[in-house]
């Protein structure tokens, strides 16, 4: 019998079309390793899973019309075809179509959304709404049956006992959970009866995290009136509902601090502002009984002021007196120096000193020379005692 003998390229060939003609088109998952992007622009990489690898090709233009980046690690679905590289012998997928598998969906949904909101305005710091120091009362929105509930109880117990609690169970997994979260929201919206909102759920995965990455509950978290804080999964876990809410903490227990005071806290802080009030009223009384202390001695019995006006009334009396008196003798003074003056020119000065007027009696007119005078005339003669009666027996000079 004779024997058929394949060369190497015949053998590669004939294997390239016996995978191509019995798989034309398969649909493959895994995740891509050894990702190489040459200048020819194709892309080369392996998809493997946990105990398999396998080679895989896609050529250019299909490359170019992939709607997300692809990296070391994304977990993938393709659809290719079975081929054989014939030059080395390599088996290989001639990838044709790929889309994101598990988590990789989600996370393309998840940033597409965050995108959408940001645009919108949503994530703004402006909208963001206040958080109560002290609440009257408090709303949690979870799973009653969950540990996050527990562990928000529990610290809130710890914290600030005396603040009511509402709950209001939804569930926060699963295609119900946003649904019953935004019906929760909307119920504590409408009964208005809590400050704040506690939306809260564990750990988990992208996956079981996803109701509150829906667009249904951030709209409702943005369009609550009653502040939101929300406390989803681990710290580095950050939901789309993170974003919207008023603030965000990184577990449910932390959210439960958040909203509340530590009672602990809270009472030093009052004993200390009373110390501070005790103190300011201490030193504003001190203050005041001071201030009285200096206006009781400005302050003198009606009687001293009387007295003391008196006092200045006879001081001023006293000083009127002399001034009249110094001004009566300053007066007294100039008079007798004007008569003094008065009497050197005084006609009847000369009389003291033994001389005579005569004077015509009917007139008054004063006779200064023996011609003015005749015989028989009547003359008054004035002395410096009186007036003698004359006759004139002469009036010729002697």
């Amino acid at each position: 019998m004779s024997k058929i003998v394949l060369s190497v390229s015949e053998l590669n060939l004939a294997t390239q079309r016996l995978l191509e003609d019995s798989f034309p088109a398969v649909w493959v998952e895994g995740e891509i390793s050894n990702l190489a992007r040459p200048g020819s622009g194709h892309t080369y990489f392996s998809l493997k899973d946990a105990k398999a690898q396998i080679r895989c090709a896609m050529f250019r233009h299909k490359s170019q019309a992939l709607g997300f980046e692809l990296r070391n690690g994304l977990l993938i679905q393709v659809q290719a075809k079975v081929s054989l590289y014939p030059d080395r012998g390599d088996y290989q997928l001639i990838v044709e179509r790929m889309e994101l598998a598990g988590d990789g969906v989600l996370r393309q949904a998840y940033e597409a959304l965050v995108k959408k909101l940001r645009a919108e305005g949503l994530f703004q710091e402006q909208w963001k709404k206040e958080i109560p120091f002290l609440p009257k009362k408090i709303g949690i929105i979870t799973s009653p049956t969950g540990a996050a509930i527990r562990d928000i109880l529990s610290v809130l117990k710890r914290r600030f006992p005396l603040i009511p609690i509402i709950i209001y169970p939804t569930k926060v997994q699963g295609n119900e959970a946003a649904p019953e979260i935004v019906r929760a929201l909307a119920i504590a919206n409408q009964h208005a009866m809590a400050d704040v909102l506690i939306e809260a759920r564990g750990g988990g995965s992208l996956e079981d995290l996803w109701p509150f990455n829906e667009e249904m509950v951030a709209r409702a978290i943005f369009e609550s009136q009653i502040p939101i804080v929300t406390g989803i999964g681990h710290e580095v876990d950050f939901t789309i509902a993170d974003f919207v809410a008023d603030q965000r903490a990184p577990t449910p227990s932390a959210a439960a601090e958040l909203v509340t005071p530590h009672q602990i806290a809270l009472l030093q802080q009052l004993s200390l502002l009373e110390h501070r009030l005790l103190n300011g009223i201490t030193q504003f009384i001190q203050n005041q009984a001071q201030r009285i202390d200096w206006l009781s001695k400005r302050l003198r019995h009606p009687g001293q002021h009387v007295q003391n006006q008196l006092q200045r009334l006879s001081t001023l009396q006293q000083r009127l007196k002399r001034i009249i008196l110094q001004q009566l003798k300053e007066k007294e003074l100039v008079l007798k120096n004007a008569m003094r003056a008065l009497d050197t020119v005084n006609p009847l000065a000369t009389l003291n000193r033994g001389y005579a007027i005569i004077s015509e009696p009917h007139h008054g007119q004063i006779i200064r020379s023996v011609q003015e005078i005749n015989l028989g005339d009547l003359l008054d003669i004035r002395l410096k005692d009186g007036i003698i009666k004359a006759k004139s027996v002469s009036s010729s000079p002697s």
